[in-house]
């Protein structure tokens, strides 16, 4: 970054005031605040037994169209490391990308609690392929090798692009193929719903109904306060989830507070509408931005552009309206917007980024 005095000879127009860097910078909707002041109210029963926490369980069935095991944790950390730990067995690996939000940005927690290998594939655009599973299978057997078990893809990718339902579908019928089960960590699945259908009925056919054996249900990147969920296909973790969940240190005792935003978000479908809003604004700042042709921009798949940003713009912009870094050694950087960012801020944010790139032409 620069200072100040730096960014004074540079005619920027006034920053806007929600960030482009991350989801993770976004407050809590509203409607969620709401939720949790309502529930706020006596004793209910802990642990899960409140009446709040059960109709959350009722409502994520009812999404899922199965009778799915649901279990509420603090964070998307958590909740990866509970639903891989429902799948693997002994002496088996998990299969993701090299972009893998459980391969690179989780501090080593699965391979710690769970005493797992990590398998990591090169991946130009984040997303496995069944012959990526056809060729770990070969492992299968050999004493010597440590057994695939699991294949993790996230929807949507660390890259911020998207698995059809169909490619999804590929995937889990090869890795069943070879015994193996599948986790989608879906801490952005809204966005990916809202982009590629939009309703309860393009979940169902994108997780369970591809074959999907787990999923990890983000809320908090979509305007919610510590809410993650892990939905296990029926009876696919012997009665062992609830104690694998404690023992990862992911039970919340009150755990009404966590169920009431997802009974807001899945009754009034808002997980979905906010969802659309951040992958929209992304297609306007694109929109405003594309015809820059040294940010070398593809069209956004959810809410999330990853332009070429040459130093020193770079610094001057991030000092001006924060935003992360991506590869620096190719001076690319991640914008990213959120389920409260505005017209008016993607209009500002627009401004200040052809400001700056114009006056260095």
């Amino acid at each position: 970054m620069v200072g100040a005095d730096s960014i004074a000879n540079v005619s920027l127009p006034p920053a806007p005031t929600r960030f482009f860097a991350s989801d993770n910078f976004s407050g809590v909707h509203p409607a969620y605040m709401e939720a949790l002041s309502r529930v706020n109210d006596g004793h209910a029963m802990a642990y899960g037994g409140d009446a709040v926490s059960r109709r959350a369980v009722e409502l994520f069935r009812d999404l899922c169209g199965l009778d799915v095991e649901v279990l509420f944790t603090f964070g998307g950390t958590g909740a990866n490391v509970v639903a891989l730990s429902c799948l693997l067995g002994r002496a088996e690996s998990v299969l993701c990308t090299q972009w893998a939000h459980i391969h690179v940005d989780e501090t080593g927690a699965p391979e710690r609690f769970l005493g797992a290998k990590l398998a990591d594939v090169p991946s130009a655009d984040a997303k496995l392929r069944p012959a990526d599973i056809t060729a770990a299978a070969g492992a299968l057997g050999n004493v010597h090798h440590v057994q695939p078990g699991v294949v993790s893809i996230t929807q949507a990718t660390e890259l911020g692009t998207l698995y059809s339902v169909d490619e999804i579908s590929e995937l889990c019928a090869a890795a069943h193929a070879h015994g193996m089960r599948v986790h989608l960590d879906g801490a952005r699945i809204a966005n990916a719903v809202a982009a590629l259908g939009g309703d309860a009925d393009t979940f169902r056919r994108m997780t369970f109904g591809a074959g999907v054996d787990a999923v990890s249900f983000g809320g908090t990147k979509n305007g919610m306060l510590n809410a993650e969920a892990v939905l296990l296909r029926p009876g696919l973790a012997d009665g062992r989830s609830a104690f694998l969940r404690k023992q990862a240190t992911q039970l919340p005792s009150k755990m009404r507070y966590t169920a009431a935003q997802f009974v807001t978000a899945l009754e009034t479908g808002l997980w979905i509408e906010t969802a659309r809003n951040a992958n929209e604004r992304a297609a306007e700042l694109h929109s405003l931005l594309g015809d820059i042709a040294s940010l070398r921009m593809t069209a956004p798949q959810v809410n999330s552009l990853y332009p070429i940003v040459p130093q020193p713009a770079r610094g001057e912009l991030q000092e001006w309206n924060f935003f992360w870094d991506w590869d620096p050694s190719r001076d690319q950087v991640r914008w990213m917007t959120s389920w409260d960012t505005t017209p008016e801020d993607v209009r500002l944010f627009a401004a200040g980024v052809r400001a700056r790139l114009t006056e260095s032409q």
